[in-house]
């Protein structure tokens, strides 16, 4: 079996019948996903490798006491655990998630930023400060799902797996962060670049 085209209920299948490449495979094809959602949470790459690492062992431990079962949602099952063991690791430190954005992360352009010239470079630069600073002013859930969509990457019933929320929540609360950004924006419209706008919440659909 070609392993590269294999399902995730494939290389599972196959992981437990001693086919150690069918896991090294799912660890593969799932960790970036894994270790970004820790990532969000916790802001700390040496914690969010550990935390990758222990989110996998707990998956082995769980596959191997027959205690998975198989609904074709490996991934989400896994951001789950990773969700979970980030919150328990930022409860224990005794202080709320910091989430910030890199000028790399391409979060900005994710937000529909258009094109601009050379002369234009540092009022986009500006923007985009600002809008980190906004963005780390939302409440906590609202901040977590738009990172989550826009920088992790991830659907909105990914968000809602890992997160334990309903589709409907994680959708609500990505539709409230952009309500809340547009706000926000236009109570400072002196400090951003025109152009940088945040999508239309209405449009924020599945």
């Amino acid at each position: 079996m070609d392993l590269l085209q294999a399902s995730d209920s494939a290389l599972i299948a196959l992981y437990l019948t001693g086919h150690q490449a069918a896991f090294a495979q799912l660890l593969d094809r799932h960790q970036a996903r894994v270790f970004t959602t820790i990532h969000l949470v916790v802001r700390d790459e040496d914690l969010a490798e550990d935390l990758t690492q222990d989110t996998f062992i707990k998956a082995i431990h769980t596959l191997q006491g027959g205690r998975y079962q198989d609904e074709g949602k490996f991934g989400s099952w896994l951001c789950r655990i990773a969700h979970n063991l980030a919150i328990d690791a930022f409860r224990r430190a005794k202080r709320a998630p910091q989430t910030s954005l890199s000028d790399n992360m391409g979060l900005a352009n994710s937000l529909h930023l258009a094109e601009e010239g050379a002369d234009d470079a540092l009022g986009r630069e500006e923007s985009h400060a600002h809008l980190r600073l906004l963005i780390q002013e939302l409440p906590p859930a609202q901040k977590e799902v738009l990172l989550m969509r826009h920088y992790g990457d991830m659907s909105f019933q990914e968000i809602a797996d890992a997160t334990g929320v309903s589709i409907n929540t994680a959708l609500g609360r990505m539709r409230y962060a952009l309500i809340n950004l547009r706000k926000k924006m236009a109570a400072h419209t002196l400090l951003y670049d025109s152009n940088l706008t945040p999508p239309d919440p209405a449009a924020v659909r599945l």
